[in-house]
């Protein structure tokens, strides 16, 4: 496969997984009617953020991928965060299982802190280019907890 192809595989598979995440949320999104706790961004910078991340995360696997550096446990933990990443919205926003999604984004963070591990060992930059996302979620990890404290 081209690198051409490999780097748009690898960045629209985030994105199309994100942007179907949201259409399915879309509806339940209560997140300005939610009392904020400190730090809580304006709901616009979401998907202008997550749209980012994503970007970045597909580049980092093409990286990955394209350099033929991707093994069946890379693989594993890259898409299986994806897939929490994705369930997280629906835990919140859909279900508004506050408390459970944050138990669900803590998993989240450790999957995301594996899989940079992992890419540490096989390409710099692709490590580099998932620093932005797991401080995202660390910082949306404190914002679940929060809303849950504060929403109960």
């Amino acid at each position: 496969m081209s690198k051409f192809k490999i780097f748009a595989k690898s960045i629209l598979i985030p994105l199309i997984i994100g942007g179907i995440v949201g259409l399915i949320i879309s509806d339940s999104i209560d997140y300005n009617s939610l009392e904020k706790p400190f730090l809580a961004p304006t709901s616009v910078l979401f998907p202008i953020m997550w749209t980012i991340l994503y970007i970045l995360m597909g580049i980092s696997y093409g990286i990955l991928e394209s350099k033929s550096l991707i093994d069946s446990k890379s693989k594993f933990i890259y898409y299986l965060q994806l897939f929490v990443n994705a369930m997280w919205s629906i835990i919140f926003f859909v279900l508004k299982w506050r408390l459970f999604a944050f138990i669900w984004i803590i998993l989240l963070d450790i999957l995301v802190i594996v899989m940079i591990f992992d890419f540490y060992k096989k390409d710099k930059v692709a490590w580099l280019l998932q620093i932005p996302y797991l401080i995202w979620i660390l910082f949306a990890s404190y914002l679940n907890l929060s809303f849950y404290m504060l929403n109960k």
